[in-house]
């Protein structure tokens, strides 16, 4: 069994040229799970898919792992999200013996690269959109939701540092490292 992962937070995040904006992947087999993952504020630029999560991940650490264990992924929040120049809005498989439940999506805006018949690819998820989600989700995400998506106001504690800055001199140079 893998280990779980739970309160993930991602904010202000710029990615170009990448496969996908927000991937999550896990399998049968691998067991635990993943949740409480809130994702606000992206800006992305020419990729395949901005939302790609996958219980059909093929990949096994060892041959040891447990064919029955299913994986529980819920709770997964993305708003605030504008992508241009991607392929499709989102690939979403879950599995069928356990969906992928609790996915909210708000104040989402994907620009294809061209129309295409399905925008969203979805299997075996459960969740809800607000009415400012564009492309339409995929009817799974359809139910109804007023405002944005849950996201944690608590502090953390990589909210309190302070960064700093420090200068050097760097040898044969005349000037030091710190931009001065």
């Amino acid at each position: 069994m893998s280990g779980g992962i739970q309160d993930v937070r991602a904010e202000d995040i710029v990615a170009v040229d990448s496969e996908s904006g927000v991937r999550i992947k896990t399998a049968v087999g691998r067991g635990a799970y993943v949740k409480d993952v809130f994702v606000r504020g992206m800006t992305l630029t020419t990729m395949k898919w901005v939302f790609w999560m996958t219980g059909n991940y093929k990949s096994h650490p060892d041959d040891k792992y447990d064919p029955n264990a299913v994986p529980v992924m819920e709770n997964i929040s993305y708003q605030d999200v504008v992508a241009t120049g991607v392929t499709t809005a989102a690939r979403l498989e879950g599995i069928q013996v356990a969906p992928f439940k609790g996915i909210c999506i708000a104040n989402v805006t994907a620009t294809l690269t061209k129309s295409r018949k399905y925008s969203w690819t979805c299997t075996d998820v459960e969740g809800v959109s607000s009415s400012d989600v564009t492309p339409a989700p995929c009817q799974p995400l359809q139910g109804a939701h007023d405002g944005a998506c849950p996201f944690p106001t608590d502090t953390l504690p990589i909210d309190q540092l302070t960064l700093q800055q420090c200068a050097c001199d760097v040898p044969g140079t005349g000037t030091n490292g710190g931009g001065n």
